[in-house]
């Protein structure tokens, strides 16, 4: 009867580790088709670092812009989980990145974003459920000209 107390705490635990673990690990497909910001602009001023990569096209972008004035350096990339290999067509710089996107409640938005290896960018970017970039045509257009 102990043994089968045992079994059952053990199993209860491995349950909710299981659980745990499968919370907090990345949602790799909330990184594509989906605008990414480090913050909400305060007025038209303010810079805001943007980040986006497509799944139509493996092309994405990041981008410092306020309401007068950005930067922008585009990319390609090979997506596999968390890992985003990117390569810079401008420049032929390469980079492998780690992208961790979640679920969150912070500075009300809905997901969050981070980022590890980048040389671009920031470290942290956040989205809403609404943001999501679906006529990925227009931009790819874009891009292409």
């Amino acid at each position: 009867m102990k043994k089968l107390a045992l079994l059952a705490v053990v199993a209860v635990v491995a349950v909710a580790g299981y659980r745990v673990e499968k919370h907090h690990t990345s949602q790799a497909h909330l990184v594509r088709d989906r605008v990414w910001l480090d913050h909400m602009p305060r007025n038209d001023r303010d810079t805001v670092n943007v980040f986006a990569v497509l799944s139509r096209q493996p092309v994405g972008v990041f981008q410092a812009t306020s309401g007068w004035k950005g930067n922008f350096e585009a990319f390609r990339y090979e997506q596999n989980g968390d890992e985003i290999r990117i390569v810079y067509p401008q420049t032929g710089d390469k980079e492998k990145l780690v992208v961790r996107a979640r679920e969150c409640n912070e500075k009300g938005m809905d997901y969050c974003l981070d980022i590890e290896g980048g040389s671009r960018g920031v470290k942290r970017y956040y989205s809403r459920e609404e943001w999501v970039i679906e006529n990925t045509g227009d931009i790819q257009t874009l891009l292409e000209h």
